[in-house]
C-alpha cells in the first residue's frame, strides 16, 4: 500500500514538478531497487555470498546498499523516486552538510566491538584528526545527533553528511581481523567518510573524462549504482580526479563476467580502487570541504 501510495504522489506533483518522462513500469522497478538497497544485506550468509562470488570487488561493494555502501534515508528514497518519474539520474538528497563545530560525535554500539576493533576504529579517527581540522568526540548523554558504529555481519556502509533529522546516522563494519575486511584502515577512513558528506569519486560529474563505464559488463538491476551526480550535487573543490583514491570503485565493481566495469582513461600511478592507505587528495577534499585553515592556499 505505501508504495502504491508513493507512486501515485509521484504522478499527482507532476503539475508543480518537472514532468513525469518515464513509464509506470519503470518507476515501479526503480522502485523496488531502492526497496532491495534500503534493507541491503539481510543476514550473514547473504554477505558472505557476495564475497565468494565476486572475489575482486572491495568489501564496501557488497553490503547490498545504494552503491554498495550508502544508506538511505526516507527523504533520499522519496527524493530519488522524483527525479527518477522526470528523466534524471536519482540522486541522494543534497540537503547534508558539514558536522557543527567541524566534529563528529559517535558511539560504539554496545558489545559491538572487541578492544581490538575498537583500537582499529580509534586509528582511523586519529587519522583522520591528524591530516585535517576536523575532529571526534565520543557521544554523552545529552547528545541526540551522532553516529552510531555498529559491527553487524552484513558488510560495511553509512549515511552521508550530516543530517540534525537523522538523529543517530548509521555506521557499519562487520567485524573482522584487523587488516581484512571492513577493518582495513582505508575502508575505515572510507566510510567515515561518508559520515564527512562525501560520495564516490566515480559518481561525479566529470567522471567521463576519466573513465569509461562499461554497462555491458555491469550485473543486471546494478546499473544505478553508476549514476554520477550533477554538478549542481558535487563540488570536486578544485582538486582533480583521484583513480586512487580510498573512495574510488574497482575497476570490477559489479561486474557480472568478471571483466572490468570501469576503465581508466588516463595514465595514473598506483592501482585504482585501492584500500591500503589515503591519499594525499582525499585528505584535501576533507580540509576544503570543512575549510581548514590554509586548505585553499
Amino acid at each position: 500500500m505505501l508504495r502504491l501510495i508513493i507512486l501515485f504522489a509521484v504522478f499527482s506533483l507532476s503539475a508543480a514538478s518537472p514532468a513525469v518522462t518515464r513509464s509506470r513500469q519503470e518507476i515501479e522497478a526503480f522502485k523496488q531497487f531502492l526497496d532491495e538497497v534500503r534493507r541491503g544485506n539481510e543476514d550473514e550468509a547473504q554477505f558472505e555470498a557476495k564475497r565468494n562470488a565476486f572475489p575482486l570487488a572491495n568489501v564496501e561493494e557488497l553490503s547490498g546498499m545504494y552503491q554498495g555502501d550508502i544508506v538511505l534515508d526516507k527523504e533520499d528514497y522519496e527524493m530519488m523516486v522524483e527525479e527518477y518519474a522526470a528523466g534524471r539520474n536519482a540522486y541522494t538528497s543534497p540537503d547534508i552538510s558539514t558536522w557543527p563545530e567541524d566534529t563528529v560525535i559517535f558511539q560504539f554500539g554496545e558489545g559491538e566491538f572487541n578492544d581490538e576493533q575498537k583500537e582499529a576504529i580509534w586509528e582511523g579517527v586519529r587519522d583522520i584528526e591528524a591530516h585535517t581540522c576536523v575532529k571526534f568526540r565520543y557521544r554523552t548523554e545529552w547528545d541526540d545527533v551522532y553516529v552510531n558504529l555498529t559491527g553487524r555481519p552484513t558488510g560495511c556502509s553509512a549515511h552521508i553528511g550530516y543530517r540534525p533529522s537523522r538523529g543517530a546516522h548509521t555506521m557499519n563494519l562487520a567485524r573482522n581481523e584487523i587488516g581484512v575486511g571492513c577493518f582495513r584502515h582505508a575502508t575505515i577512513v572510507h566510510e567515515f567518510m561518508h559520515i564527512l558528506g562525501f560520495r564516490h569519486m566515480h559518481s561525479t560529474h566529470d567522471r567521463d573524462d576519466y573513465v569509461r563505464i562499461h554497462e555491458e559488463n555491469i550485473r543486471p538491476g546494478t546499473e544505478h549504482n553508476f549514476n554520477k551526480h550533477d554538478i549542481s550535487r558535487v563540488d570536486n573543490l578544485g582538486i582533480e580526479y583521484d583513480y586512487v583514491s580510498c573512495l574510488h570503485y574497482t575497476a570490477f565493481a559489479f561486474s557480472v563476467n568478471g571483466e572490468p566495469t570501469i576503465e581508466a582513461l588516463q595514465k595514473h600511478e598506483g592501482q585504482m580502487g585501492q584500500r591500503l592507505f589515503v591519499t594525499e587528495k582525499d585528505w584535501l577534499r576533507i580540509n576544503r570541504h570543512y575549510n581548514c585553515p590554509g586548505a585553499w592556499d
